[in-house]
């Protein structure tokens, strides 16, 4: 009897173990300090601004390693951290504010492996430094806001429906409204069911109570969590940080995570920034051109769209950004051109109303503005200071009167309607974010984790070789082989899944090498008891794999299943362990039954031999 694999299956096997070793190849290769360059809001990165950064270094003394010019980032790598923070000053002093610095530490990988998407895994907050916030999202407040919302849509509602109530109130999570008569009362419920579907009707004497139904309050729930998140989003890029994590923990929660990022103050600065939009006339009656702020017409601003040229708009504001209940792009129906849909409220509703009727044919613009709050150093201590931001992102012309729902054209791309629509919906929080855990971990704590859970894995993997080798002889040497294969298995599939790795991942991983060669030691015993058992060496092999496998099988399968309820229900820390332990119990089931077999067919299965050395 021999004991070997089909051709095809030693190449299938033999094929999947190079790929596992390609793909974690980038892990060795270290990292580059690095300088991101990321352009903000209309500001585009080109050849030009690469020759502009090279000079900018050229002039100041420094040499960079290399430059690498992406459609959505330049980044300039270095030889040392020195020469990379002092490249960082002098770019974010000499770039102005249409761009982002970031301070990055770029994977080194050879160009041969980035061109077959070979990309190492990202490092967890543990293991790099940075900023750790979780933050409650308060959805109440979002749901007492959509009630003001529906209130006052009730009452333009009535108005222009001409149906006459005599008052509405708000009490209690219900919307009273209150009519002169039964008739009046029962065109009122017909109206308001079928314009306002989100609220539940119901009656008592000459009063509707209207309440948001269970549907509504729990998508205005996730809707507030969702706007907050894209704002925070948008925020965290004023902050230049390369891989930040926002993520959605549970109904109300808010992970987010900035890793490199050690000034506190100034992360909580970024992310409780307010920012709002308003919607004004353009002035078409004086030039804009050659005026100066404070020397304008009577009635006019001077503002700057964000390529800087100055437009002339009118100081009375038609609506602001509070007034708008949601933003979404598309399409126009008629021209097919980009657009953004844009939803108000009642009062923003009858004020564009007015505003837009009487100024059809002519521009109107949308004014971004931001309040941030910068710290600087001054002799020795941090002084923080409010920056105003005031910018024209669109100017579109007025073509029909807009009531609560319009919509903006005059757009250059999809793209660009997109950002507009993001900024209209996330200029500032849908709800209140309340800071409820916040910790830093500093980077020479990131190295250090790094060295001991690297230490850790390797004193595990010694002894445990060290063992096996002393007990089992050759199919000791087998599986110690096998154990790289399972490792190279590992680092290969979270690099592939561009998964973050933190010091709980690492723990899985060693966790995961002891339960790999757990199955070895099944195999093995098998074997010697078969060989007991007066069974020839060709036999005991076959008799050893085959009826290992179920054992192997069921207590793989009962850790499976707690690695991905720990997954499921866990969060955080937890998760990165599940997520680790879960491929490696995958990985090390292939490579303790199908390669530890290949490998022993190999020495053992095409040849009689007296003894086997186990």
């Amino acid at each position: 009897m021999r004991n070997r694999f089909p051709l095809w299956k030693n190449l299938l096997i033999i094929a999947v173990l190079m790929l596992a070793a390609i793909y974690s190849l980038p892990n060795f290769f270290g990292e580059d300090p690095s300088v991101q360059i990321s352009p903000l809001r209309s500001a585009k990165l080109d050849e030009a601004t690469r020759v502009q950064v090279e000079k900018l270094l050229s002039d100041g003394g420094m040499k960079p390693k290399s430059l690498e010019l992406s459609e959505k980032r330049l980044l300039v790598r270095f030889m040392e951290t020195e020469t990379q923070l002092k490249a960082a000053d002098l770019l974010s002093g000499s770039l102005g504010s249409n761009y982002t610095v970031a301070l990055n530490l770029a994977p080194s990988t050879p160009g041969w492996l980035r061109a077959i998407n070979a990309q190492p895994m990202y490092l967890g907050l543990d293991l790099r430094g940075g900023v750790h916030f979780l933050m409650q999202v308060d959805t109440e407040a979002a749901v007492r806001q959509a009630e003001e919302r529906y209130a006052e849509d009730v009452r333009s509602l009535l108005r222009e429906s001409k149906i006459r109530y005599l008052s509405v109130d708000r009490n209690n999570r219900t919307i009273e409204v209150k009519f002169p008569d039964d008739q009046t009362l029962a065109q009122a419920r017909d109206v308001l069911r079928r314009e306002l579907r989100g609220l539940e009707l119901d009656g008592s004497g000459n009063a509707i109570q209207a309440r948001l139904s269970e549907i509504e309050r729990r998508e205005t729930r996730r809707l507030a969590v969702a706007q907050n998140i894209t704002t925070l989003r948008n925020r965290i890029n004023e902050l230049g940080v390369a891989e930040p994590v926002i993520q959605q923990q549970g109904e109300d929660r808010i992970v987010v995570q900035l890793p490199g990022v050690q000034d506190t103050a100034r992360a909580k600065e970024i992310l409780g920034a307010t920012a709002t939009l308003e919607f004004r006339l353009v002035d078409t009656e004086h030039s804009a051109q050659g005026l100066e702020e404070g020397k304008t017409p009577l009635g006019t601003r001077l503002y700057q769209d964000r390529s800087g040229r100055p437009i002339l708009l009118q100081r009375k504001i038609i609506v602001t950004g509070d007034q708008i209940v949601d933003a979404s792009s598309g399409l126009d129906s008629q021209s097919g051109s980009p657009a953004v849909f844009v939803t108000l409220n009642g009062i923003g509703a009858r004020k564009m109303s007015d505003i837009t009727r009487e100024n059809i044919g002519k521009p109107m613009a949308v004014v971004y503005i931001e309040t941030k709050t910068e710290t600087r150093e001054v002799d020795g201590r941090k002084i923080a200071t409010k920056k105003k931001i005031e910018e024209v992102i669109n100017v579109a012309t007025i073509r029909d009167r807009f009531s609560k729902r319009f919509q903006i054209t005059g757009l250059d791309s999809t793209e660009e309607a997109r950002n507009l629509s993001l900024l209209l919906r996330a200029g500032a929080l849908a709800a209140p974010v309340d800071i409820v855990e916040e910790r830093t971990v500093g980077p020479s704590l990131g190295k250090e984790n790094i060295e001991q859970g690297t230490r850790s894995f390797i004193i595990g993997f010694v002894l445990i070789a060290a063992v096996m080798i002393l007990y089992y002889k050759v199919f000791g040497i087998i599986a110690n082989i096998t154990l790289l294969f399972n490792v190279a298995l590992i680092l290969s599939i979270l690099s592939l899944l561009q998964a973050t790795l933190t010091l709980p991942g690492i723990a899985g991983i060693t966790l995961t090498i002891g339960m790999a060669v757990d199955a070895n030691v099944l195999i093995y015993e098998r074997i010697k008891e078969e060989l007991r058992n007066g069974n020839s060496i060709q036999s005991s092999i076959y008799a050893g794999f085959e009826r290992a496998f179920s054992t192997i099988f069921d207590s793989n399968i009962t850790t499976l299943l707690a690695a991905i309820m720990l997954f499921s229900i866990g969060s955080g820390p937890v998760k990165g362990f599940a997520v680790t332990l879960t491929i490696g119990i995958l990985t090390s089931m292939f490579t303790a039954v199908m390669c530890t077999r290949m490998l022993v067919n190999f020495v053992y299965g095409q040849r009689r031999v007296a003894k086997l050395w186990i």
